[in-house]
């Protein structure tokens, strides 16, 4: 069973994604996308907390990035918490790695970045921000 809490924070949003994340279940995290995207240019980063997220397969992944790219287009950032080794696997497996950016806790991720920089997919508004390092080590 999967289920995504939406919680808003000071400094972001936070979606908190339980279960199992694949085709039948990505269906749920859309929904929650879109409500938070139909609410219009928000502040601060989405993060992904996943740390009750027990498993993801390929039809999970592709939530993610369309996720991903739905608040790029937005000029927001998705920012990835607490992946769990075998989602993390699969992103090193992808090159997704490089994409998303991941973070130990959630606190860490939405702190990142406040310096202006943050990963948008291309040809997004504000892709022409230089793109920080998967990890985001923070600045």
């Amino acid at each position: 069973m999967f289920s995504v809490v939406v919680r808003q924070d000071a400094r972001g949003v936070v979606f908190a994604l339980r279960g199992e994340l694949d085709f039948e279940s990505a269906v749920q995290l859309h929904e929650a996308g879109e409500q938070e995207l139909g609410r219009g240019p928000g502040v601060g980063p989405v993060v992904a907390d996943c740390s009750d997220l027990e498993f993801c397969d390929s039809s999970g992944v592709g939530a993610l990035v369309r996720f991903f790219q739905q608040l790029s287009a937005q000029g927001r950032a998705l920012r990835l918490a607490c992946v769990p080794d075998s989602v993390a696997r699969l992103f090193s497996l992808t090159g997704l790695d490089q994409v998303f950016s991941v973070h130990a806790d959630v606190s860490d991720a939405l702190v990142a970045g406040t310096g202006g920089r943050e990963i948008v997919a291309p040809g997004a508004a504000g892709a022409d921000k230089p793109v920080q390092p998967s990890g985001g080590q923070g600045t």
